[in-house]
């Protein structure tokens, strides 16, 4: 299966290298690699055009944006921007950060899994953050949910869901879609990847409302919000995180913020969500 690689970036001059150096490492290549240089002010580029040099699978596209980090709507652009620049001629399009380092067989594995059931529409491994000079689970979402670092789609899969959408949230949506028609998401705990830079480190303080809006736009609904931010609060360890998220949720509910679904899917998703919490509870 040809699959095909899109990496927003955003100075990441420290890690680009180890990511790209793992990706041409892999025991099945990747076709291409486009790497979206999202307004970088270090030497993001020249790593890259480094790269390309000797790998001509690689290609480097530059885009102008607001420095500001927030969390879904920058990182989707750049991965539009470089998406855009593909042919049709693949069979999985993967979304990656530019801060991970890859096992070898990584690539290789996810094929397998796509291969065995055609109705897998997505496949991912787990994110390791190093503590202590260990590497440990970076243990933020559920084992069933692929973190938004590392998602490979089967080409019907995305076009279905409508690709990615620029918000928060994106990568929980799109799981959501994908249960929505009927395709199935594995996890694979085999495949451990280092993440070298931990989620949101980069994140401005501007950001700290947009959770609860994410939960607003899926269509969660008060209580599930609720449930939901209060579950993440605890994994971050940061209780007060809570108020903020429920504070972005009424906000959000108040402009009527446009939902990332139709009143149909939102429905859907409710159902799903308090399913999964009730087997959880019993």
């Amino acid at each position: 299966m040809k699959y095909y690689i899109v990496i927003p970036t955003y100075n990441e001059e420290a890690f680009i290298g180890l990511t790209l150096k793992s990706l041409i490492s892999q025991t099945v290549l990747p076709k291409k690699i486009v790497v979206v240089n999202d307004n970088s002010t270090d030497k993001t580029a020249d790593i890259v055009l480094a790269f390309a040099k000797d790998n001509p699978f690689i290609t480097l596209v530059n885009k102008t944006s607001e420095a500001i980090h927030l969390p879904g709507s920058k990182v989707i652009q750049a991965f539009q921007k470089g998406f855009e620049t593909l042919d049709e001629d693949y069979d999985l399009i993967v979304k990656i950060d530019a801060d991970l380092i890859f096992p070898s067989n990584y690539f290789e594995t996810i094929i397998k899994h796509f291969q065995s059931d055609s109705t897998i529409g997505m496949v991912g491994g787990f994110c390791y953050i190093e503590k202590n000079g260990d590497w440990i689970l970076e243990n933020l979402t559920d084992k069933d949910h692929i973190r938004g670092a590392l998602k490979a789609y089967r080409k019907e899969t995305f076009e279905q869901i409508g690709g990615l959408k620029p918000a928060m949230g994106w990568d929980t949506v799109d799981e959501l879609l994908c249960k929505y028609y009927n395709w199935k998401v594995v996890t694979d705990s085999t495949l451990h990847v280092k993440h070298l830079k931990p989620t949101g480190a980069n994140y401005n303080k501007t950001a700290r409302y947009k959770q609860g809006e994410a939960f607003y736009t899926l269509g969660y609904g008060f209580w599930i919000t609720a449930i939901a931010s209060a579950k993440l609060a605890m994994l971050k360890k940061k209780p007060l995180l809570f108020l903020d998220y429920i504070q972005g949720f009424w906000k959000a509910k108040k402009t009527k913020k446009t939902l990332l679904v139709s009143n149909e899917q939102a429905q859907f998703i409710q159902k799903y969500r308090l399913q999964k919490m009730k087997e959880k509870l019993f």
